[in-house]
């Protein structure tokens, strides 16, 4: 994608749009996408911005489409310790905190950590993961299919949920080169255990079952805040809950 006719078409074909699908969508003529694709026409700001809300488009993907036309980048990409951030990270330190003695983190589109909380320190800690390391690397470790029990479900559940990610984003490799390496995790038959598939990790030292929500802010008008995620983890029962308490102090 390196101009727009091309970027276009590109984004087009990944939401399995044909060029009616978008001219219906985009409220223009199918002629005119057609134009737009082979060059013939150029996009004002104005089309820009609705083929994008069009085609659902992250932040960064709708400031790629408006350079590779000529015009400025709409959107900011911020410095997570930036001033004007201060309202952001307060929000998610907060949610953050509030969620102690269990673990929770905030999470970047390449799954890189930009926050935790002390539970999930203690937690990720034991496995080499803080601030600034990417789940992703941890993914690929050797060591998560020894710890975690259900490492085929585990597996598989990731796989798909970064299949997800990267389409959503027009591909990312990093997140489809773990996906892969994640596809080939032989899957195996289970007895279902519950409402949701846990996380089973046993160190040794300790066994939990935890599952996890994802948030995200609801009217982000940045890159990195369009990317962000903030995923609070929950015991599954009673001996879990009294595990994480214990690894966050907590009596």
């Amino acid at each position: 994608m390196t101009d727009f006719p091309g970027t276009l078409r590109t984004w087009r074909k990944a939401r399995r749009f044909s060029q009616l699908d978008l001219a219906g969508e985009a409220d223009v003529s199918a002629r005119h996408i057609s134009f737009l694709e082979s060059g013939r026409a150029h996009p004002s700001r104005d089309m820009i911005g609705r083929l994008c809300d069009a085609l659902t488009l992250p932040l960064d993907a709708r400031n790629q489409m408006l350079t590779h036309a000529g015009f400025a980048a709409r959107y900011p990409a911020r410095a997570w310790d930036a001033a004007d951030m201060a309202p952001i990270r307060a929000a998610v330190d907060h949610m953050l905190k509030a969620h102690a003695p269990f673990p929770a983190l905030a999470i970047d589109k390449l799954w890189t950590v930009v926050d935790m909380n002390g539970p999930a320190a203690a937690l990720f800690g034991g496995l080499g993961v803080g601030p600034g390391d990417s789940l992703l690397d941890l993914m690929m470790s050797a060591s998560l299919p020894e710890v975690i029990e259900n490492w085929a479900d585990v597996a598989h559940h990731t796989c798909q949920r970064l299949r997800t990610e990267s389409a959503a984003q027009g591909g990312i490799a990093a997140l489809d080169h773990v996906a892969d390496h994640l596809a080939t995790v032989p899957r195996r038959q289970r007895t279902p255990i519950g409402p949701v598939i846990p996380t089973i990790l046993n160190t040794g030292a300790f066994r939990l079952s935890v599952f996890a929500t994802i948030a995200q802010l609801g009217t982000p008008d940045d890159v990195l805040l369009d990317d962000l995620r903030v995923e609070l983890y929950f015991p599954t029962d009673a001996a879990s809950a009294a595990v994480l308490r214990t690894l966050a102090g907590v009596a």
